[in-house]
């Protein structure tokens, strides 16, 4: 016949080894889940980065093409002069506006 004490002994050392090995499993298993998530949100990032990289040289190419097929140095110099007057009319039209306002103020 065994002791009680002796007894109990391993039944609490054999308790704590299997706990600690369920414990164990279970930060291995947490830790795995959380490198595969990590790994799959760096993998979402890369392929959304290449897109949007993609996105721009491809309209950064129709921007050129549109350029470079239909409009020649002297149009576009002309285009350019008549976007930045119209952009001082408009802001001739905002400053008469903003004083407007003032004298009413």
């Amino acid at each position: 016949m065994s002791n009680p004490l002796v007894h109990a002994f391993f039944v609490g050392r054999a308790f704590a080894e299997a706990v600690g090995e369920q414990v164990e499993n279970a930060v291995t298993n947490a830790l795995s889940e959380l490198g595969k998530f990590d790994a799959e949100q760096r993998e979402r990032l890369r392929q959304f980065t290449e897109e949007v990289l993609q996105r721009a040289s491809y309209a950064e190419q129709m921007t050129m093409q549109g350029r470079s097929s239909g409009s020649t140095n002297a149009a576009t110099s002309t285009d350019l002069q008549a976007m930045i007057d119209d952009l001082r009319a408009e802001t001739a039209q905002l400053r008469a506006e903003l004083q407007r306002y003032r004298n009413r103020s």
